[in-house]
């Protein structure tokens, strides 16, 4: 019986009935092929986009965070060679501490103790230096264009090559400075004594 049933399944030669079976089956696949090969293009799409975009982000350093000190006690504390851009030590004990050659943009030193600490080659560009003791701070080849220094102390400060263009201070302080002003920036080839207008 069976034997009988799989006979009369059997496609006869000739038999124009079923001849459209392989072009149903053929078309069938070239869809599915198609459908396939648009997936595996849209999912490859992504992975390339990923990697692009992994690769983006990697290649660019995020920006800073500003990080907030005040009041803290930091003594010999090193920041040296860091981007501190925006970051807040307002009255921090910073004795004796290490900010050679870090981004010191914008950052506040307001009413700091910054006493014996070594500032070379830091960028101060815009810091707020409102009444910190910078006594015996060592500045050398510093940047501290369009800071804001009013009462600010700078007994004994070494400021050989710094550069104090646009910086607000007492008058007082700024014949001070002019006594031991000397040198000129590395960066900006200003002369110090030019920018605290020495005469």
């Amino acid at each position: 019986m069976n034997s009988k049933l799989s006979d009369g399944l059997r496609p006869v030669r000739g038999d124009r009935r079923l001849a459209f079976i392989p072009n149903l089956f053929s078309t069938c696949y070239e869809f599915k092929c198609q459908k396939y090969h648009q997936i595996l293009a849209s999912i490859l799409s992504l992975l390339l986009w990923g990697v692009v975009g992994i690769t983006t982000i990697a290649g660019f350093s995020p920006p800073a965070l500003a990080l907030e000190y005040n009041k803290e006690i930091l003594i010999e504390a090193d920041f040296s060679g860091r981007d501190l851009t925006d970051s807040s030590f307002t009255k921090a004990n910073l004795r004796q501490s290490n900010f050679s050659n870090s981004n010191l943009r914008g950052v506040s030193f307001f009413a700091a103790n910054l006493e014996s600490a070594n500032m070379q080659g830091a960028d101060l560009t815009n810091a707020t230096l409102d009444s910190a003791r910078l006594i015996k701070t060592d500045l050398t080849n510093a940047v501290l264009e369009g800071a804001f220094a009013a009462n600010a102390k700078f007994d004994g400060a070494i400021i050989d090559g710094a550069d104090f263009t646009d910086v607000l201070l007492r008058s007082d302080e700024q014949r001070k400075l002019c006594k031991v002003a000397q040198g000129t920036n590395p960066t900006t080839g200003r002369d110090t004594r030019d920018t605290l207008y020495c005469p």
